[in-house]
Order: C-alpha cells, then sequence, then structure tokens
C-alpha cells in the first residue's frame, strides 16, 4: 500500500510503524506480536481470504449484488415506516462528515452546532408529548421503554410490579421483559381492555406502560386508564408516535408520567431495521431519573448564550453506583436528522404529512369494508387491522408481496396494514385488490364464523358492493387542540437556501 493510499486509512504508515517498533524495541511487528499475543489465543494458520480489491472495485462488487435485491414498499409498520429523507437534509447531514462522525462528546461543549441541535430535538419531544423535560435521544424505541420500566421502579422506591400492555410493539416487549428479568424488575404482561385489573395477588401497581397507537393499530381515550393508575398511586408511561401527536392528544394533557417512543419516521429512512433514535420524555420531578444526556442553555464567558451538557447519567460520567442508566450508545446523528426535518416542515407541514398518512389508512379501511373484510378498529391512525378467514393470512400476505408490498400478518387469520408519508393511491389500490384476489375466490359461505359480514362476503369482495362504516373521524377527547413547535427555529428555514444555513 502507497503512503498516499494509507494515509486515507486509520493505521501508521511505513515510516511510522519503523518508529514505533524502533522505540519499543522489537525487529518487526510479527516479533511484536510474538512477544504481546500468547500463542494459546493465535490462529496458525493464515486467513482463507480472497485478493485485495481496490475500494472503487468493491463498490462495484456491492453495487452488483445490491442490484439483485427486489425494492418493496412497506406497509409492515410495528413501530417501522417508509419516511423521506429532505434532500437538504440527506446532504447536509447524513452525508456530511462534519454531522456523521459523531458519536459520544466528552467534551461536547465544543461542539455548539450539535448541541443546539439535539436541544431542538429536545424541544420537538417536549412539545409533541406535552411534557416539560425530554432529553437528547436513546439507542431505539424497545430500549427506551426498558428504560421507563426502569425508571419508573427508581422513582417509586418500593416494590411492586410494573404492569405492560400487551398491545405494545413485539421487539418492545421482549427488549423489555429481557431487561427486567436480568435487572430484577418486576413486571407483568397485562390486556387492559377492562382497566388495570385487580391486585389480588398482593402485588402493588408501581407503573403502567401502555401503547397509543397499539400494535393492532387501535387507538383509544387513555384518559380513563391514566386516572385509575393515579388512583392507585402508580406511574404512567406512554409509548407513542411522535407525528400521530400532531393529530392526538399528547401524553402529558392526560396526564402521563413519561412518553417514549422512536422518532424515526421523521425523516430518517428504514436502514434495514436501524438504527433509529428513540426519545423519552418525563414530567417536572422526574428529570434526575432520566437516562442519557440533558442538553441545556447556559451563559458563556463573554455574556453569550452558549449550550452545555446539563445532565449526564451514564456510568463513564458518574460513578457506576449512581447511574441512572447503562446506556453507551444514543443516536446523536438521527436525533439531528430528526430535529432537522422538524425545522425544515415546521408545525403545519408535520400536520399536513399526519393527516395525509391517516387519510390513507381510512382509504384501506374503506376499501377493506367494500369488499365485505371485517376492520377490528373504528379509531386508528395509520394502521388498520383485518380479520380475514382462517390460515388465508398468509396467502393474502403473499399476494401483497408479488405486488412489491410486504404488509404484516399477525397470526392465521388477521392481517395488518400501515400507511405512511410515503403511501399513495395506487399502494391503497394494491393492496385492496391482494385482499380481494384471495378472498374472492372463497365460497359464498365462507364466513360463517363472523370473520367478515356474514355469508354474502364472497360476493362483495368481487363487486365492491359492502357499505363501508369507517369515516376516520374521531371522538373529541382523541383530537389534539394544543399548539405545539412555536419556537422560532420551526418557522424561520421552510427553503432549501434557508436550511443550509441553518445546518451549517
Amino acid at each position: 500500500m502507497t503512503d498516499l493510499v494509507a494515509a486515507r486509512h486509520i493505521g501508521p504508515r511505513p515510516a511510522e510503524r519503523e518508529h514505533l517498533l524502533a522505540t519499543v524495541g522489537y525487529p518487526s511487528l510479527d516479533a511484536l506480536v510474538d512477544a504481546a499475543v500468547p500463542p494459546t489465543i493465535r490462529d496458525a494458520e493464515p486467513l482463507d481470504l480472497p485478493p485485495a480489491r481496490t475500494e472503487p472495485e468493491m463498490l462495484a462488487d456491492l453495487r452488483a449484488i445490491a442490484g439483485k435485491n427486489r425494492v418493496m414498499t412497506q406497509m409492515i409498520g410495528q413501530g417501522y415506516f417508509p419516511a423521506v429523507t429532505p434532500a437538504v437534509i440527506r446532504r447536509g447531514i447524513l452525508e456530511n462528515p462534519a454531522w456523521y462522525t459523531a458519536y459520544t462528546p466528552y467534551q461536547p461543549e465544543i461542539s455548539q452546532g450539535r448541541l443546539e441541535a439535539l436541544l431542538n430535538f429536545q424541544t420537538l419531544v417536549s412539545d409533541l408529548t406535552a411534557l416539560p423535560v425530554a432529553q437528547a435521544s436513546l439507542l431505539d424505541e424497545a430500549t427506551a421503554v426498558a428504560e421507563a420500566v426502569a425508571l419508573m421502579h427508581r422513582a417509586a422506591k418500593r416494590e411492586g410490579v410494573v404492569l405492560i400492555d400487551a398491545d405494545l410493539f413485539p421487539q418492545s416487549l421482549d427488549v423489555t421483559l429481557a431487561r427486567a428479568s436480568a435487572a430484577g424488575l418486576g413486571v407483568k404482561v397485562t390486556d387492559f381492555e377492562e382497566g388495570l385489573g385487580s391486585d389480588d395477588d398482593g402485588v402493588p401497581v408501581l407503573g403502567v406502560v401502555v401503547q397509543q397507537p397499539g400494535a393492532s393499530g387501535r387507538v383509544r381515550d387513555l384518559a380513563p386508564l391514566i386516572a385509575e393508575a393515579k388512583e392507585r398511586g402508580a406511574l404512567v408511561t406512554v409509548a407513542t408516535d411522535l407525528l400521530a401527536l400532531t393529530m392526538l392528544t399528547p401524553p402529558g394533557e392526560l396526564g402521563a408520567d413519561l412518553a417514549v417512543g422512536s422518532a424515526q419516521r421523521l425523516g430518517v429512512p428504514l436502514f434495514y431495521g436501524g438504527p433509529h433514535a428513540a426519545f423519552i420524555a418525563v414530567r417536572e420531578g422526574l428529570e434526575r431519573t432520566l437516562p442519557g444526556r440533558l442538553v441545556g442553555v447556559s451563559i458563556d464567558a463573554h455574556g453569550e448564550q452558549a449550550y452545555r451538557l446539563a445532565l449526564q447519567t451514564r456510568e463513564q460520567h458518574i460513578r457506576r453506583e449512581k447511574a441512572t442508566s447503562n446506556i453507551c450508545t444514543a443516536q446523536a446523528l438521527l436525533a439531528v436528522v430528526a430535529s432537522a426535518y422538524a425545522v425544515y416542515h415546521g408545525p403545519e407541514g408535520l400536520k399536513q404529512i399526519a393527516e395525509r398518512t391517516h387519510a390513507r389508512a381510512v382509504d384501506v379501511a374503506r376499501g377493506l369494508q367494500a369488499h365485505g373484510v371485517q376492520v377490528e378498529h373504528e379509531h386508528f391512525f395509520d394502521t388498520v387491522r383485518a380479520h380475514v378467514p382462517p390460515a388465508r393470512a398468509a396467502e393474502i400476505v403473499a399476494a401483497a408481496a408479488a405486488r412489491g408490498i410486504n404488509v404484516w400478518p399477525d397470526g392465521p387469520a388477521h392481517v395488518q396494514v400501515s400507511t405512511s408519508e410515503v403511501t399513495t393511491p395506487a399502494h391503497v389500490a394494491q393492496v385492496i385488490a391482494a385482499f380481494v384476489e384471495v378472498l374472492s375466490e372463497l365460497p359464498a359461505n365462507c364466513c360463517g364464523g363472523g370473520c367478515c359480514d356474514g355469508p354474502r362476503a364472497a360476493a362483495d369482495a368481487r363487486d365492491g358492493s359492502a357499505e363501508p362504516t369507517i369515516d376516520g373521524v374521531w371522538p373529541e377527547a382523541l383530537n389534539r387542540t394544543s399548539e405545539y413547535l412555536t419556537h422560532p427555529v420551526f418557522h424561520a428555514h421552510r427553503s432549501e437556501t434557508s436550511h443550509m444555513r441553518y445546518l451549517r
């Protein structure tokens, strides 16, 4: 490797290597390795590697492999939604090493621009959740839920159990149960259809985690459940969706103590499932129990406004026994992307995206109902849950995949379809066509078990003659009426030119 090429990569150049060996007193790197690495843990045989290739050659090979992929439209949901990353954000942040090389700033105050962007992220989360304190991102939504459970146990300072919504996203449920088991925290998965249930087992309820919208797509009035939890002295965490909160009554206004979730759908690509920035926000009084880092506004030595890390609760920064979190990696870059997305679109733009997403879901639901398919939930934001004849879910999923769309099979008799910023009327039509293709082949009396609207379902699937009942209108209690993103930064950078100046 030439010095010029070596300079582009991490590692010493030949002259530097010779200086290193002379300094430590070994004639060669092999001799240094022989002295430093015990032979019992070394492999005596050389690695079976292909011939070295240049970077352009390797990129060409990777593009050829990627070209074999079939690009699908993702309508699976479950906390993951396609999003549009504005070109100015893609170029200015995701493809800009001044931003994308961020990791954990141990001297963060020298990165004032990054701290300002993270402060905007905190403001975005705080405004949309209606909770006064939000921190500067977490690893992902699943660990955010687990952190909320740990926080509620810390804040309660007594033995007890946290009830976890059975309608939580499956990955959040799995991670939370695993983390709670490892930490010895009491948790119990509960169906909140009939409220919190009794505590006949004598174990007090310390906290409640509820998903809104649920993994099944359901949107419900959480006020009665939250009030019941408060009466029993429990803290309440709402796992929620920032885009949905432009339309839904926010957790803070319902009396929740915490809100957690993912900021992925605010301009962050799917990235094959991650990484994605998560958030956590709390009411006043819980600030000191927050995991992660909190950006604050201060005054510098010259009397000017400056940003600093006001709270750092990782074990690297304080004594391990005092740490409130073992989270070693946040998602600073992707939190910056989400905040820039909110700055770019502003409150009006986010509301329009949310309303369009919801309208597409209503189109899916009404289209399915018109063809005799039972839609389970009357109220939803972006996810429609359809009840189909037993063992037909897989066929519908396959029919949608043949049309280039992935949907979610939840067991043999349920299919879920989730809309997003990128969903078009053509996508809606293709999804409905996939249902019709499968269900129209069934005999007219196939649905006597209640999976659709009676024995005419197969005929309705053919002609679309059933009458839709869903109109997409929510009860007043579900509708957001409060303002959000009122800070001037969310109103000042609509053009790409202005946004480029903002990113500098």
